[in-house]
């Protein structure tokens, strides 16, 4: 059983809260764009008010601990570990819950180059606990908008996980997927789902366009967030996101076990 206090002594030494890799510079772009409802740091969230620059920072200072402080313009994100254990716990619940209910799950990623394990556990678990792990539209083409101008991805399955990768992709040890932002994957997958008479999920799991496009649709959503992405946070904040947990959600893949670990032991799904 790994212990709250070693999880946080973690989390700080391998950078996933405390001084993370994001930069300030970074976040208060992103800030800016999504208080100019910017689509790119949107992430699929409608806002439902306008969000100020101002509000955006107060609203993840007070969610992942960030300084607050507009005239801070510079040097390494701070992300406030505590705020870190208490997201996870509330990650959890929402595991149990779902387990205990057997309900449908979809689980997808925007980072399957770091994320990829931390999710497939999640479904492992979920599954064996008797959730169904949702698969729909398995390697439908979807034209999403990059800043190379609009390319052609195939929404692909790994271990029970949704994630985007170019045509023509290798074995997915070779190539486990593309980093991406957008909401369209999750909207394809669920507009599939739904075509066909369903099951829809009763939650979803995710990072970026995952949680926040199912969110928007009213599905029940949580998910990974860093701290230069307002947007999972804006969604909490108006009700459309059940969780967001602050943190670096870059580092490098192993150093997500023992996340996935607590989390598992603290929803009693651990196998």
């Amino acid at each position: 059983m790994l212990t709250t206090a070693a999880l946080r002594a973690h989390l700080l030494a391998a950078g996933l809260a405390g001084p993370v890799a994001t930069s300030r510079e970074r976040s208060l772009r992103s800030y800016r764009l999504f208080a100019a409802r910017d689509p790119r740091v949107l992430l699929g969230i409608e806002p439902e008010r306008d969000w100020s620059f101002m509000e955006l920072l107060r609203l993840m200072s007070d969610k992942c601990g960030i300084s607050a402080n507009p005239a801070h313009t510079s040097g390494q994100e701070v992300i406030d570990p505590d705020l870190t254990l208490a997201a996870l716990d509330a990650f959890a619940e929402r595991l149990a819950a779902a387990a205990a209910a057997g309900a449908p799950v979809l689980l997808g990623t925007g980072h399957p180059h770091r994320l990829l394990g931390f999710y497939a556990s999640l479904a492992a678990a979920l599954s064996a606990a008797g959730c169904p792990v949702l698969t729909p539209a398995q390697g439908r083409c979807i034209d999403i908008t990059t800043q190379f101008g609009v390319r052609t991805y195939n929404l692909s399955y790994v271990r029970g996980v949704a994630m985007v990768r170019e045509p023509g992709a290798r074995c997915a040890a070779r190539d486990p997927g593309c980093h991406s932002h957008s909401p369209l994957p999750v909207r394809v997958a669920l507009g599939c789902a739904a075509d066909r008479g369903g099951p829809l999920p009763g939650l979803v799991i995710g990072d970026h366009g995952w949680v926040c496009g199912a969110g928007q649709l009213g599905f029940e959503a949580i998910g990974l967030a860093d701290a230069d992405d307002p947007a999972p946070f804006v969604g909490q904040a108006e009700g459309r996101v059940s969780v967001a947990v602050p943190l670096d959600d870059a580092v490098r893949s192993a150093y997500y076990r023992p996340i996935t670990r607590y989390v598992l032991n603290r929803a009693c799904l651990s196998q």
